[in-house]
């Protein structure tokens, strides 16, 4: 009887931890698109620039990209805070001033760290906009305010999300009309150097009680690694990161799931259920 006890109670707090926000809607307007991950890049188009951000609006794209608050407050694009991997160079780019962007070139090639500000300026509301917040050194709450602040004159539909719940704590106290995700995948999977509790929580969605996320955006070979998944989806919307083939592509977006992918061009008309 006591373990049946047991039982229903961890049941009943499962189901309670995991719910987050359901009814925004906005999500209609997000769940119609196609995601290029940092861009449409490749092909000499690097990653997270405005070449391929130019590139994913020109042949009907949304897109999703990464930002960091830089030293004198403004935002830069850019997936790693380490900056050797796309630019050589060796350093921090949340120690970077906007002056310093153009002297980091990216894979190579001309195209330069962008402002966040500039990717804005380009789409204008012409398609929507998965960004997502890159914490770093403790700086969640004046990142996702800068962030914010610079969202807050823009006309155009966009969500944020970040694999760091604080962001989204955050964002539910001060801008709660903002749609807002939490990333997240199977921790004990990855090579992630978090406490096993932080693993269990996060791969398991069960800090959504805290976030009250609209969705839950999930690796994709780790889309069904959890319970919890199940019970997500039928409550809040679903996103898949990053599809590499168009069977994937093809499979999640069957499932539910909204799709952010890479390395190909799916059919950017192949639009998710509404």
């Amino acid at each position: 009887m006591v373990i049946a006890l047991i039982v229903i109670v961890l049941t009943i707090l499962f189901f309670l931890a995991i719910r987050g926000r359901t009814g925004h809607k906005g999500l209609n307007d997000i769940r119609g698109w196609s995601y290029a991950h940092r861009g449409l890049h490749g092909s000499g188009l690097p990653e997270n620039s405005m070449a391929a951000f130019r590139a994913a609006l020109e042949n009907g794209y949304g897109i999703e990209l990464d930002i960091h608050l830089l030293s004198d407050g403004n935002l830069a694009v850019m997936h790693d805070s380490e900056l050797i991997r796309t630019t050589g160079a060796e350093g921090v780019i949340e120690d970077l001033t906007t002056a310093d962007l153009k002297n980091y070139r990216l894979e190579g090639t001309a195209e330069t760290i962008p402002e966040f500000r500039k990717v804005l300026e380009l789409f204008a509301g012409k398609a929507p906009l998965v960004v997502e917040l890159k914490a770093h050194g403790g700086n969640h709450a004046a990142l996702t305010e800068a962030a914010c602040s610079m969202l807050d004159t823009y006309d155009g539909v966009y969500c944020m999300e970040s694999f760091d719940p604080r962001c989204l704590i955050w964002l539910k106290k001060n801008r709660p009309d903002i749609i807002r995700g939490q990333l997240t995948e199977d921790y004990f999977a990855s090579k992630a150097k978090l406490p096993f509790i932080l693993k269990l929580i996060l791969s398991n969605n069960l800090a959504n009680f805290l976030t009250k996320p609209d969705f839950v955006a999930y690796r994709y070979r780790d889309r069904h690694s959890t319970l919890s998944n199940l019970f997500c989806l039928e409550q809040l919307t679903g996103v898949s990161w990053t599809l590499k083939t168009q069977e994937e592509f093809d499979t999640a977006v069957k499932e539910g799931w909204v799709p952010i992918f890479e390395g190909f061009r799916p059919d950017p008309t192949r639009r998710r259920d509404n």
